[in-house]
């Protein structure tokens, strides 16, 4: 009596992102210097970086937990919470602080009601900040969207924030 085993076509747990992960890993040979890469695709794949995951990913490529959380918390791009619909990043580089980020964000605080790294309850607009987006020239810098937009006021980041709002409650 001959029997067929059906391959694989998802991850154990059921989970299909993880074989897409695993693939990913498997690409990378397993190597530890991939870290990064590892951790965007999986940050792509689940919209956010669990302690769960970060733990799986410590595991397969065999590197302390330790190690994985540290690259995940220094980077900006790497979310630990689930981010809302709406992304408004406020750079706090040397050059945007000068010129006002700190007005910014306080005045962005007040109108989500919410503190940077948060999401409001909703879950239609994350408040992130950055070391440094690199657009100095531009300072004050803010990211809405992924779309870098420079020369900023308290007034026009709250005005396009307010129009994500007005969208979110229709």
């Amino acid at each position: 009596m001959k029997t067929s085993v059906k391959p694989l076509t998802t991850h154990p747990s059921g989970d299909k992102r993880l074989k897409l992960l695993d693939a990913t890993i498997k690409r990378h040979q397993y190597q530890q210097d991939a870290l990064i890469e590892i951790l965007h695709r999986a940050s792509e794949l689940f919209g956010y970086l669990e302690l769960d995951l970060l733990l799986y990913i410590a595991h397969q490529l065999k590197l302390p937990p330790s190690r994985v959380y540290g690259v995940a918390t220094f980077y900006h791009l790497f979310s630990l919470a689930p981010k809302g619909k709406h992304n408004c990043v406020v750079c706090t580089g040397t050059a945007c602080y000068v010129k006002g980020a700190q007005a910014i964000l306080s005045r962005l605080e007040s109108a989500t009601k919410i503190s940077a790294g948060e999401t409001t309850a909703d879950g239609e607009i994350s408040l992130m900040t950055a070391r440094c987006l690199g657009a100095c020239g531009i300072a004050p810098a803010v990211v809405f969207d992924g779309a870098v937009l420079g020369n900023q006021t308290p007034e026009s980041v709250c005005e396009k924030v307010g129009e994500w709002q007005e969208n979110g409650t229709k």
